[in-house]
């Protein structure tokens, strides 16, 4: 069973695409469900992230965007311009790569291996993983623990967090005056909080939808914690706001930032908004006064500390490729077993039949030496028979590639003269 690996990620698309196919987690096990009612496929997995949403299963690439286009109400012909696709082999290096941090915007970062084992975690829940993808993943953790062993490429990553932190550190002379408002209480704002403190940040604010997990976060770090719906009041105070939800509604809107523009005297708001879909509405960034960022212009920052890991990306990618063609091999030999199993079924059939056949006659008194003669003969008739139609139909039709075949596989010379033996001899 073929699988496919179909994405949009931040090299294919911009954000404004890429918002607009991305998967909230709350919706994950329906949209599973729905694709595999839709596709008639039995094993899919979606990876939803700020930077990429990819899918893999056993199915056809053009039925895939169908599905995709309709979920989510966006043109097909935007997706087909915009989407990469792999299958096979090519699907199973793709996956370790990203994986392994090596197609990331950031080289390296290791918080993809954990998106996706969600992923996995969240499709095997859903009963959307069978044996096929269930030997991929299993494939796909193991290669991402040996590159991260072996090779230096998870070594001092430039995160995203940290990428918008040293922005910040370039808009403002000294953050250590600055106070700076995080909305969110995830993985990525846990990082932009310890980076933002190394900087000397003494006033944190952390908004989150539920104020236990704010309240947790922020006792880490020293900071307040506020709800969402608190942010307006908390906003005047804020020079540094940075981003990082799952929510896939703005946030924050241009009214709400103006209002806070007007009480701090426009002084000047650096913003940054990591999330996909977006927090801060793009208008926000028509604003004279506010100095908004997506997770796309980070870039610059990014590939700075990107070609330290360079050298041990090569490393990284070539056990990648060897396990990638390994794991298709080994998947391939398991096609095998089913014919094998059938080929050897039918022969001790044949043989049970004949021998059968043979001690019906001893029992009769007949002469054992005729008996395993006759045994001998007829077996070897039985077994060869098959085979041999398919040789002379392969000789009738000059077929010799199937002829060279069908040597090799009952362990026979090449024929002397053929056109094989010429350009192989």
């Amino acid at each position: 069973m073929p699988i496919l690996a179909l994405g949009i990620n931040h090299d294919s698309a911009p954000i404004e695409v890429r918002e607009r196919v991305a998967f909230a987690p709350e919706v994950m096990p329906g949209a599973l469900a729905d694709a595999r009612k839709a596709l008639n496929c039995p094993e899919l997995a979606i990876l939803s992230t700020c930077n990429r949403t990819e899918i893999y299963g056993a199915v056809e690439r053009g039925q895939l965007l169908d599905w995709l286009a309709d979920y989510h109400r966006v043109p097909r012909a935007q997706l087909e311009g915009c989407s990469y696709s792999y299958s096979d082999e090519a699907a199973v290096g793709h996956m370790m790569r990203v994986a392994c941090g090596l197609d990331s915007l950031v080289l390296g970062e290791p918080q993809i291996l954990g998106q996706i084992k969600s992923a996995y975690a969240v499709a095997r829940e859903s009963g959307s993983v069978g044996s096929l993808l269930h030997s991929v993943f299993q494939q796909v953790f193991a290669v991402a623990k040996k590159v991260r062993t072996e090779t230096a490429i998870g070594e001092n990553p430039v995160s995203v967090a940290y990428a918008a932190v040293s922005l910040a550190s370039r808009i403002f002379t000294d953050l250590g005056e600055q106070t700076a408002l995080l909305i969110g209480a995830g993985e990525t704002i846990e990082l932009v909080a310890r980076h933002l403190l190394e900087q000397g940040v003494k006033q944190l604010i952390v908004a989150n939808r539920t104020l236990n997990r704010a309240q947790q976060l922020a006792e880490n770090f020293g900071a307040e914690a506020i709800l969402l719906a608190d942010i307006p009041e908390y906003l005047p105070r804020a020079d540094i706001v940075i981003s990082s939800t799952a929510s896939q509604l703005p946030i924050l809107g241009k009214g709400a930032v103006e209002s806070a523009l007007k009480q701090r005297r426009h002084r000047p708001v650096f913003m940054v908004d990591i999330a996909v879909p977006r927090d801060i509405e793009s208008q926000v960034g028509q604003l004279d006064d506010v100095y908004l960022y997506t997770v796309d212009d980070l870039r610059g920052v990014i590939d700075e500390g990107r070609r330290s890991r360079e050298k041990a990306a090569e490393a990284a990618h070539a056990i990648v490729e060897t396990a990638a063609a390994e794991f298709m091999r080994e998947r391939r030999s398991l096609g095998a077993v089913d014919t094998i199993r059938s080929f050897r079924q039918r022969a001790q059939e044949i043989g049970g039949a004949e021998l059968e056949r043979a001690l019906t006659q001893l029992d009769k008194g007949e002469d054992p030496r005729r008996l395993l003669e006759q045994l001998t003969r007829s077996l070897t008739n039985k077994l060869i028979h098959a085979p041999t139609v398919s040789l002379k139909r392969a000789t009738a039709e000059g077929d010799l590639e199937r002829l060279r075949l069908a040597r090799e596989i009952v362990g026979l010379e090449p024929l002397p003269g053929t056109e094989f033996e010429k350009k192989n001899g």
